[in-house]
């Protein structure tokens, strides 16, 4: 009997567990489809709310969609265009570094302007030297050469001293007419090469002071992207690149113009060593024809 009860236990047990198992698959297949309708195999399209990407929560409570980055929103996207020519640089810039920028600007213009004059200048002295040379060397004895030129006016300073000396010399008056025509020629000569000189002063305060003012501009745009950084808490790049673009905007400026003025400070000095050189190989080929009149003179007194 106990053997007949044990044995319907276990066949009751295992019909219940051939039942668990049947019972997913019964479930998915679902209903049988009625007659004369064919059976759904599309799938169904998802729902907008299913399809719509999950949305993340940033650090102020708002929503971030999954698509973005927190980064993204920390750097929103504008519609303004960034304007990168130097017209907008230097008309977007500070009042303070504007003044800088246009004082440079000044500068440079006026080392252009001296440029341009000097090579003329330096071109018509050398042409007027060179013609005086020519007309001295054509002839022998004194000469006396009309003109403004500084050769010119050194040969009338000698025939005039020639013309005021009396008809009998001595030591003393031979040496007091040399000394007297020396003072006169070094009078021309200093002359002549202070009117070379004009515009070396400009040249030398632009090439000294031009890139301070130029790092003066610069200092004054990179405190102005301290201040926007602190003004709006964040580090993006375009609140910082404006003042730094000024910044380097004036230091560009202030070395286009203090470096040629430093170039042409040089080659002015250069030029006038030359012409001092021209004019006082001139100048002693008069003083030697001026000291052979007095031998002369005073060899026939």
């Amino acid at each position: 009997m106990v053997r007949v009860l044990a044995a319907c236990l276990i066949l009751l047990a295992g019909t219940a567990v051939a039942q668990e198992g049947a019972a997913p698959s019964d479930l998915s297949s679902g209903p049988p489809p009625l007659d004369g309708a064919a059976p759904e195999t599309e799938a169904q399209p998802l729902p907008e709310a299913a399809s719509r990407p999950a949305a993340t929560v940033s650090a102020d409570g708002g929503q971030i969609p999954t698509g973005s980055t927190a980064l993204d929103a920390d750097f929103p996207a504008t519609s303004m265009s960034v304007e990168t020519d130097l017209v907008s640089l230097f008309l977007k810039a500070h009042l303070v570094v504007q003044a800088v920028m246009g004082a440079l600007a000044l500068a440079a213009a006026a080392v252009l302007t001296v440029f341009l004059f000097k090579i003329v200048e330096f071109a018509l002295a050398f042409a007027r030297l060179r013609r005086a040379r020519a007309k001295i060397a054509a002839e022998a004895g004194l000469i006396v050469l009309p003109g403004t030129c500084p050769l010119a006016l050194t040969s009338q300073a000698v025939a005039d001293e020639a013309a005021q000396l009396p008809a009998v010399l001595t030591a003393d008056l031979r040496a007091a007419a040399r000394e007297r025509l020396d003072l006169r020629l070094d009078r021309i000569e200093a002359g002549a090469v202070q009117r070379l000189r004009s515009g070396s002063g400009l040249l030398a305060s632009i090439g000294s002071v031009g890139t301070f003012v130029g790092l003066f501009g610069t200092v004054f745009g990179i405190m102005n992207s301290f201040i926007a950084i602190a003004a709006t808490k964040t580090t993006n790049l375009s609140v910082v690149a404006p003042g730094i673009a000024e910044a380097l905007l004036a230091t560009g400026i202030g070395l286009v113009a203090a470096i040629p003025a430093v170039l042409l400070y040089n080659a002015i000095l250069r030029r006038i060593a030359a012409f001092r050189h021209a004019l006082a190989d001139a100048r002693t080929d008069l003083l030697l024809r001026f000291s052979r009149g007095l031998d002369a003179r005073m060899a026939g007194g």
